[in-house]
């Protein structure tokens, strides 16, 4: 089975300590989510703020509307630099999302590192090239406008 990686960047037009609060409220992740991903927020009594060890479940819609349940724990919290995410029941086979700030002047960078395996050995491969890459970066796209749009 594969391995792959997707990267994104965006420079922010916000100090690292807005974004960071931003970024890191549960309540803001269906906001910066494309709606035709069909993402709705399962779990009760979300926090104001992640937190290492917090799990997260959701409803989400990735591919031709099929209803998949996904779970993410936050793994990795280091205040105003970065925050990882791990799959822990989902469509992937392995799912780790790191997510990084830095100030940059006025200006704030932030980086995503996404690795994943898809589903189903050799086949995962092909719905990767055909699927996954291409949908990760419609999200990355939307999510990049959102948040332009909000800073």
């Amino acid at each position: 089975m594969a391995f792959f990686q997707f990267q994104k960047e965006q420079l922010v037009d916000t100090s690292v300590d807005v974004l960071w609060d931003f970024i890191t409220s549960p309540h803001n992740l269906k906001r910066i989510t494309p709606p035709n991903m069909g993402f709705d927020i399962l779990t009760e009594d979300l926090p104001s703020k992640i937190y290492a060890g917090l799990i997260i479940s959701y409803i989400v819609r990735p591919m031709f509307g099929i209803k998949t349940n996904w779970v993410t724990e936050i793994t990795h919290v280091e205040d105003n630099k970065y925050f990882v995410d791990e799959q822990r029941i989902g469509p992937y086979a392995m799912w780790h999302h790191q997510h990084h700030i830095a100030p940059l002047g006025d200006k704030t960078v932030m980086k995503d590192i996404i690795s994943y395996q898809p589903p189903f050995g050799i086949l995962g491969n092909l719905i990767n090239r055909l699927f996954i890459r291409k949908k990760l970066q419609q999200i990355f796209y939307y999510r990049a406008k959102v948040i332009s749009k909000f800073f």
